[in-house]
């Protein structure tokens, strides 16, 4: 690892600091790095005892309170409606911007945040391409964009941000190859599998322990239904990527996909309860909740019994309840309640949700729960409460638009999974015969998919019978 910048080396990157601290300047860069890299590095102190030793250093460090509360915005584990603290935060790091002078670039990071803070992701973006229009290695802003247009389900945008500023991330730039992967990735999602596989392993060449690259080639084979490859690859690379925190239990979501997609329940509970489960009692981040609510509903519709893995589920993910940063962990914490069947915590999201969506106002997320996010909700209710017609009556005409809840492909590939089971479970020979469209689509993109085979005889089978 390169040796961390104090404040001339910033200076010298273009990328001044308003502070006199080289200490301060040094603890950004060391938090900076390990979001950068997905993990906590105990050499370092972690980002929670770093974030602690830069505030000691400098307490008027504007930079040093936006890449904090920035941290704790982007995690979308904390709302400010609800966490007083966070807003408190907030509310000191704009004060401190008023009081002192600060670059330009400074000066757009705090109002990116304030506008993010806000509910307003797309206007936080615009500000911080205004940022890297001007200094295209201003790493925070490009991983804050990045992270929010991944929020938004904005491909092509993640994608291009990257592309916009990659020419800039020269070998000599302190964690340029991590921003291949970055760029990797918004290839990958945007369907360019060959590129995005290239630069992943370009990424993985310099640094075999990128676990974010790791994770892009684990999504290549996860759309190609690659499953044997995929497979393969986890576990010949799992030792390089172990250490990563921040980024373990997702990738380990990752290799226990390869086997539900195989019908190889077994091996994906191991996976689940060896790696998964006991980082989400341990941890705290909403990442967790989403890979272990994702990996059991995915179960669940393939008939598995899951004994109370939901209730441990639902310990993390019920103080969420009311959160409503991200329509999309929404729709996780709403897997949780219904899996633990837990009705009071159902209803609570749901009612504390139409309640907020009645008046928005500025906040893109809840502009989008009346059309996509309460239809989704509701059908995930519906469909377990057995009326299958009417789970699809809700989902069938949003499924375009359920991208705009953001998330991967592979992600809310779950949400096409719903809607196939459900009108397979239809009473109505049309909604079955939907079924085997969506099955026969499926094959198309993704040929010699397990899963897709298993779901057509089972159509095959339904139509028979009726």
């Amino acid at each position: 690892m390169a040796p961390l910048r104090d404040c001339k080396a910033w200076q010298d990157a273009g990328l001044g600091l308003s502070t006199a601290s080289n200490e301060a300047c040094k603890l950004f860069d060391a938090v900076l790095s390990q979001y950068a890299t997905w993990r906590n590095d105990e050499n370092l102190g972690g980002i929670e005892g770093c974030l602690s030793k830069l505030k000691a250093a400098d307490p008027n460090f504007v930079m040093g309170h936006v890449i904090a509360n920035g941290l704790e915005l982007i995690g979308a584990g904390s709302s400010v409606r609800l966490n007083k603290d966070l807003g408190s935060a907030l509310k000191t790091m704009t004060t401190l911007s008023r009081s002192q002078p600060l670059t330009e670039r400074e000066k757009l990071h705090v109002l990116a945040l304030d506008m993010f803070a806000r509910g307003q992701l797309p206007k936080a973006c615009d500000v911080w391409e205004q940022i890297l229009q001007n200094h295209p290695t201003d790493l925070l802003a490009l991983r804050f964009s990045h992270d929010t247009y991944f929020y938004l389900g904005y491909q092509i945008q993640m994608r291009d941000s990257i592309a916009r500023v990659f020419p800039f991330w020269t070998p000599e730039v302190p964690l340029s190859s991590y921003v291949k992967g970055y760029y990797a990735f918004g290839l990958m999602e945007s369907n360019f599998f060959d590129r995005a596989e290239e630069l992943a392993r370009e990424a993985l060449d310099i640094n075999r322990t990128d676990a974010w690259s790791v994770h892009t080639i684990a999504h290549i084979n996860e759309m190609k239904a690659e499953v044997e490859k995929g497979l393969a690859f986890m576990k010949e690379t799992e030792d390089n990527w172990k250490d990563s925190d921040m980024l373990i239990t997702h990738n380990y979501w990752h290799w226990a996909l390869g086997f539900i997609e195989k019908g190889e329940y077994e091996a994906a509970l191991t996976i689940y309860d060896n790696h998964i489960a006991p980082r989400l009692l341990s941890g705290r981040s909403m990442l967790g909740i989403v890979d272990s609510s994702s990996m059991l509903y995915r179960l669940h519709l393939e008939g598995v019994k899951l004994g109370d893995r939901w209730d441990d589920v639902l310990k993390r993910a019920k103080k969420h309840t009311k959160d409503h940063v991200l329509l999309f962990n929404d729709a996780h914490v709403m897997m949780s309640s219904l899996g633990a069947k837990d009705q009071k915590t159902t209803d609570e999201l749901l009612t504390t949700l139409q309640e907020l969506a009645k008046d928005p106002g500025e906040d893109h997320e809840l502009s989008l729960a009346p059309s996509v996010g309460l239809p989704l909700c509701q059908a995930l209710v519906e469909f377990e409460n057995g009326n299958c017609d009417k789970a699809v009556d809700l989902l069938y005409p949003i499924r375009y638009q359920l991208i705009h809840l953001g998330g991967s492909n592979a992600q809310r590939d779950i949400f096409s999974q719903l809607l196939i089971h459900a009108a397979l479970n239809c009473k109505s020979q049309a909604k079955q015969n939907l079924a085997k469209c969506l099955l026969r689509e499926r094959d198309v993109i993704r040929p010699n998919s397990p899963m897709t085979e298993r779901l057509i005889r089972r159509a095959a089978a339904v139509h028979s019978v009726a």
